[in-house]
């Protein structure tokens, strides 16, 4: 599928479920995926892979076993291979993250917040 300009306002206009990654584009093995988050989600790794956030609008945290990181609209943050970690909002927002395709958002962890993979908007 060949596109030559992504909106990702227009993107995130096409869905309303949070914690449920959507697929906008691939680059060679990587996904670049639109989420919503608000509230906590599962404690996880991947460990096969780092996992980029970059936060698109709105403010959110990553809770890691030693520490916690606080992300604004504009930051990012990659997270290594490997490390636990538990995304969080207070309210909702709008995110992209970068991963290889065939991640699964909870890791080995499970749970009802694990979402379809490779779901195309």
């Amino acid at each position: 599928m060949k596109q030559d300009q992504i909106n990702f306002a227009d993107k995130f206009s096409k869905f309303t479920e949070q914690w449920s990654p959507r697929v906008i584009a691939e680059m060679n093995d990587y996904q670049f995926k639109l989420v919503k988050i608000q509230g906590e989600f599962t404690w996880h790794d991947h460990k096969d892979t780092d996992e980029v956030f970059i936060v698109i609008e709105g403010e959110m945290g990553i809770e890691f076993r030693d520490r916690s990181v606080h992300l604004k609209t504009g930051e990012m943050c990659v997270v290594a291979k490997g490390e636990e970690h538990k995304p969080f909002a207070e309210h909702e927002c709008k995110v992209m993250i970068v991963e290889p395709k065939g991640v699964v958002n909870t890791g080995e962890a499970g749970g009802e917040l694990t979402a379809q993979n490779d779901v195309y908007i």
